[in-house]
């Protein structure tokens, strides 16, 4: 069964690759997975292709963009004198030879980190970028999904990024390429007050596995996705967020057999590690 499955993600993989797709789960073939549900999934680099580069550089977020994602997630914070970096930790402990506190460092002590040998001595000398390098270096090529990670940490956060944003006219409703995100949802209200025209989502943990409708329906007032750990997914949960006219995007997949529960629960995206796991690759014609 491991055969079959590393034969599937091989051949999904593959740009050029138009038949039907057999989904493999619990040991059996479940269905056909036509070409045109594939391209219903919207495939979601997390923190850039993870699984493959370290988590949160440029060499991820160019992974994710050579694996065709649909949108690359990157994790913003802000140094000690104010700069927008892309780091995940509230510390620098696991993703750098560093220590001490995002909050606490100046940006020119970050920037002399190496983000990359944790991973793979091949990755040696990445350095931990700015928000404003990834956007620059991605617009127009992949979709970004921004998280705004422990804004509560960061006074000020929420106009910074809604500037770096608007001084690209990447604020415009028609650009369809740039999600805000956190789970600090007093944040997206912000946000969303600066950036109106621009789609906003919240982070929920297990937490939430008993979510109401009129809660759902209050997210909706200011978050057009509802973005959950994929723990707590249901076929219910996808039917209530439907219902309240948001998207469903979980996190995070990490092995073809969850993307595929994922997909057969009918969300609307799926935030993944593994790029290839997820069933959506478009075909171009070259």
């Amino acid at each position: 069964m491991k055969r079959i499955v590393t034969i599937l993600a091989v051949s999904l993989a593959a740009a050029s690759f138009s038949g039907p797709v057999l989904a493999a789960e619990h040991g059996e073939v479940s269905k056909v997975i036509s070409k045109q549900e594939q391209q219903k999934m919207v495939n979601v680099a997390h923190r850039g292709a993870s699984g493959h580069a370290p988590e949160n550089t440029m060499g991820a977020f160019q992974k994710g963009f050579e694996m065709k994602a649909d949108y690359i997630e990157i994790d913003v914070q802000m140094t000690k004198d104010g700069e927008l970096v892309v780091i995940h930790d509230t510390t620098v402990d696991r993703t750098t030879n560093g220590t001490g506190k995002v909050g606490s460092l100046t940006f020119e002590e970050i920037r002399q980190l190496d983000a990359g040998s944790w991973f793979s001595e091949s990755y040696a000398g990445e350095k931990v970028p700015t928000f404003e390098e990834v956007i620059d270096a991605f617009r127009g090529k992949v979709g970004i999904l921004i998280e705004l990670k422990a804004p509560e940490l960061y006074p000020g956060m929420e106009k910074k990024i809604a500037d770096a944003l608007m001084e690209r006219n990447m604020h415009l409703s028609n650009n369809g390429k740039v999600i805000l995100q956190s789970f600090n949802h007093e944040s997206m209200k912000k946000s969303k007050e600066l950036l109106p025209n621009l789609p906003h989502g919240v982070l929920v943990g297990a937490g939430w596995k008993n979510v109401t409708e009129e809660q759902l329906a209050q997210f909706a007032t200011y978050a057009d996705y509802f973005n959950p750990t994929m723990s707590i997914v249901t076929d219910e949960l996808v039917s209530d967020v439907h219902e309240a006219e948001m998207k469903i995007y979980p996190y995070t997949s990490r092995t073809q057999e969850q993307a595929l529960r994922l997909f057969d629960l009918n969300v609307d995206g799926i935030i993944t590690d593994y790029t290839e796991h997820v069933y959506y690759h478009p075909v171009k014609n070259n």
